[in-house]
């Protein structure tokens, strides 16, 4: 099950795509993550979801990752007397804090964080940014709004408030249980909702405590104005660009798409570019040149992985979407031109043993044109650190904890094997041999580089460089 590309696929689990023979064939044709998207699942059914996919690991013998993505908090407006009503453009609407029906010149909003912390000139994006709205006066019971966009407004549609800092964490009760028990099934990723500062990370990592890998989701204004602080308390960060262009300007979103890309390879965590890559693949069984060419954009810039959302979760054709979406990146990393693009955009090292050893590893190996990197870590720092070299020969990565494979199934270039620990350098030398030369990496004669921390088994202590040769029967010879 090697795969001939380094950009790894995301693929979101649904009612199109939760029985097991389709979660295999997922696999088959590309998918290195299965999403599950708990605002729409419950923990039960997300335990057996986990349980499917590790027999799906079993048998394929492949470390798979789990992203678990929680809901985070869903603001809407009340209901209306008569369900909807037409905003005419300049008109004034009142949010209030009163429960009862809405006309076509007020409604209920119940969330007095919002009417709290609003102020004149913020705006209101209701219905997904279908309906604009200016606040004119403010108070904490009741919010005078200018009709800026009209048009018919049901109830209980979705609010946003882009301008405002609102004054509650990123998680809601539903979001600490479904985290309990997301860490309960071991999942390996956790993404983060609506995160608007650091501090929104922080809640969540001192609750998985290492358990599994936080994720910031990046859909917020104020999450872009804070984009190094996040990024620093992050283990991964998402480009969720849907919810970013409904509270942005959509203009602003491919060059904050860009951005944060390269925040992201700079530190040396991975990024993955999410939301209708391929949105016509829900109900086409191919998608438009558009589609294809901005898949190939996140590609090029050197994303971890691009990701799928009701193409496999919904869709009619989700096995059909991730083959196509494996055959775009093959294809875009087969592009000499995209090796040029990641040797311009590779950053610096920083200035830490581990990064010197993994930009002198990558150096190596493309200078004597070695057929592979392998990675030997307990934690899978290691191998994220030479996958942040983005090298050119491929990246093997071996590990005695399935948690650190599973997790590394998201890092662009990296292949995770899990063994058991080597006795010693000598043995540590010899299996990455074997291992690359019998899961089709290096052949007999050709030359591997070894990187590994010494004394072994010890997380972060990447300070060893070897060069081996691959026998004829997989032997190895310094």
């Amino acid at each position: 099950m090697r795969r001939q590309r380094r950009t790894k696929i995301v693929a979101t689990l649904g009612p199109a795509s939760c029985d097991r023979a389709v979660m295999a064939a997922l696999f088959r044709a590309g998918a290195d993550v299965f999403r599950i998207n708990m605002s729409h699942t419950t923990p039960d059914r997300m335990r057996e979801l986990v349980r499917t996919i590790r027999d799906i690991e079993q048998e394929f013998g492949r470390p798979i990752g789990v992203l678990v993505d929680l809901q985070g908090p869903k603001m809407r407006i009340g209901a209306f007397k008569d369900d909807a009503v037409q905003l005419a453009v300049g008109a004034s609407f009142v949010l209030d804090s009163d429960p009862a029906p809405g006309t076509a010149a007020r409604v209920n909003l119940p969330h007095p964080e919002i009417l709290s912390a609003l102020k004149p000139g913020h705006t209101l994006l209701l219905d997904d940014g279908k309906i604009r709205l200016v606040s004119i006066e403010t108070s904490p019971k009741r919010a005078v709004t200018r009709v800026e966009v009209g048009g018919k407004l049901s109830s209980r549609k979705g609010v946003s408030v882009p301008d405002t800092v609102l004054g509650f964490s990123a998680m809601t009760g539903k979001d600490h249980s479904d985290l309990e028990a997301a860490l309960d099934a071991s999942v390996d990723w956790i993404a983060l909702s609506f995160v608007q500062r650091p501090e929104d990370v922080a809640e969540a990592k001192k609750i998985a405590r290492g358990r599994a890998a936080v994720m910031a989701k990046m859909e917020k204004p104020q999450a872009v104005e804070r984009l190094a602080e996040i990024l620093d308390a992050s283990d991964a960060l998402m480009v969720a660009r849907g919810d970013l262009g409904v509270e942005m300007p959509v203009e602003k979103v491919p060059a904050l798409q860009k951005q944060m890309t390269r925040a992201s390879r700079r530190a040396g965590k991975p990024v993955v570019v999410a939301t209708q890559m391929l949105e016509s693949m829900i109900s086409s069984p191919v998608p438009t040149r558009a589609e294809v060419s901005d898949v190939a954009t996140a590609i090029y810039e050197g994303a971890d992985a691009v990701m799928l959302s009701a193409e496999s979760a919904a869709g009619q054709f989700p096995v059909e979407a991730v083959a196509t979406m494996n055959r775009i990146a093959i294809e875009v990393e087969s592009d000499p031109n995209y090796r040029t693009i990641m040797h311009a955009t590779r950053a610096d090292p920083e200035s830490t043993g581990a990064d010197a050893i993994a930009a002198a590893a990558r150096q190596i190996a493309e200078t004597l044109d070695l057929s592979a990197v392998v990675c030997w870590t307990a934690s899978g720092a290691t191998a994220l650190r030479v996958a942040r070299e983005r090298p050119h020969p491929p990246i093997v990565s071996i590990s005695p904890n399935i948690s650190a494979g599973r997790r590394l199934a998201l890092v662009w270039g990296v292949h995770s094997v899990v063994a058991d620990d080597a006795r010693d350098q000598d043995d540590m030398v010899d299996r990455a041999c074997r291992i690359a030369f019998k899961d089709g990496f290096a052949k007999a004669g050709q030359r591997v580089i070894v990187v590994a921390g010494v004394p072994l088994g010890t997380p972060g202590a990447t300070n060893m460089v070897r060069i081996a040769f691959v026998g004829s029967d997989a032997d190895v010879a310094d």
